[in-house]
């Protein structure tokens, strides 16, 4: 069979169609992320987006001007029944060839780290660090005979074909669950929160725990290793947070739209900065979890930012917290959307690992087909 060296210029034929529509929302753009992905919605669009490129199904789109910002080709295939818009700085482009490579192939063959390093080896020199699609066509790869090809790309898209099926059953699951507590807000009359919490104020006096029980707080909203130089300070200061608590960061004006909040729901004791604040549930009426399901939405996020309050730190006090309102139903029925959405997030954290696995065994799927190519 043997191996063939050929140029990526070769084989693709620049696409260059404007959609010819001015008020594109955000809802409508596509954009291509690390993980060499589309994704929607975008995060921004121009006033005017009639030059905004149509990407059809089977063609690429991918972001050649933040190749050296990134170290990463941001690089995705349409594999939509229908055609996509991206910016006017993404290159659209198509195979042109299949005799000589694979679409599949090729996108398998893009995604790995060490390619993203060759690309960004050979960008520019301009204050982008981008890369010339004269330099992307002049790239040489390796490539074996189509039969073996075809062979590797099964199995990658035998892969994608149980990540899809498990994505749409997390995408109905999610659906389900913001459902149920939609029915919840119209049907069952709202309380403030405030007579269900109480702060907590335990600090870490006695030294009983240590470095390695440090937590910040993420935009994620979950526990995270502390990021702070911890050299030289004491701990004795640091706020105890047991099983089945809440801390959030009271600054809100350098997070963006989102609020630092988590509920501890480890079996372990942590401990965190003194600046931020800790409650705790005092009332059986009302499931940690499920109170936890309503401080993690958009809509917490903006009443928290309406009623941060400061000049150059907003923060956000705990009295504003515990006016919030939320529906409070009987406890069987807090436990029922816990429960739907616990599964949700089980079923999501494997989807996740699949598609870190499929990535990774994309290198491993070329390297197969070199050297079975190359007998």
């Amino acid at each position: 069979m043997g191996l063939n060296r050929v140029k990526i210029g070769t084989f693709v034929e620049l696409y260059n169609e404007a959609c010819n529509i001015p008020n594109l929302t955000v809802n409508d753009v596509s954009g291509v992320n690390r993980d060499k992905e589309f994704f929607e919605p975008s995060k921004q669009v121009g006033s005017d987006t009639s030059k905004y490129k149509v990407v059809p199904p089977n063609y690429f789109a991918c972001n050649l001007m933040h190749v050296g910002r990134d170290v990463v080709l941001p690089i995705a295939i349409n594999y939509n029944d229908c055609s996509k818009y991206v910016s006017p700085a993404y290159t659209v482009f198509k195979i042109i060839d299949e005799q000589v490579i694979l679409k599949e192939y090729f996108y398998i063959l893009l995604k790995s780290d060490e390619r993203d390093r060759y690309f960004w080896f050979n960008t520019d020199s301009s204050v982008r660090d981008g890369m010339e699609w004269k330099v992307f066509c002049d790239v040489e790869i390796e490539i074996p005979e189509v039969s073996v090809q075809e062979k590797y790309v099964n199995i990658y898209l035998g892969l994608q074909e149980n990540l899809d099926a498990m994505t749409r059953g997390v995408d109905q699951m999610h659906r389900a669950c913001d459902a149920y507590m939609q029915r919840l807000i119209d049907a069952v009359p709202k309380a403030p929160i405030s007579t269900y919490i109480e702060q907590t104020d335990i600090r870490n006096y006695e030294l009983a725990f240590c470095i390695n029980d440090v937590r910040g707080i993420s935009i994620e909203k979950k526990f995270i290793d502390t990021k702070a130089n911890m050299a030289g300070v004491s701990l004795q200061p640091y706020k105890v947070v047991a099983p089945q608590e809440f801390c959030y960061v009271t600054v809100t004006s350098r997070n963006g739209d989102k609020v630092s909040i988590a509920l501890n729901d480890s079996k372990d004791t942590y401990i965190v900065s003194s600046s931020y604040v800790s409650f705790k549930i005092i009332n059986s009426d009302l499931i940690p979890e499920y109170l936890f399901m309503f401080l993690r939405t958009p809509a917490f996020d903006r009443y928290a930012r309406f009623n941060s309050w400061g000049s150059a730190r907003e923060t956000f006090a705990l009295e504003d917290l515990g006016r919030y309102e939320i529906p409070i139903p009987s406890t069987d029925i807090q436990q029922g959307i816990v429960n739907i959405f616990n599964a949700y997030n089980t079923r999501r954290q494997l989807v996740n690992k699949l598609a870190t696995l499929q990535k990774k065994i994309c290198p491993i799927l070329i390297k197969g087909a070199i050297e079975e190519g190359g007998r």
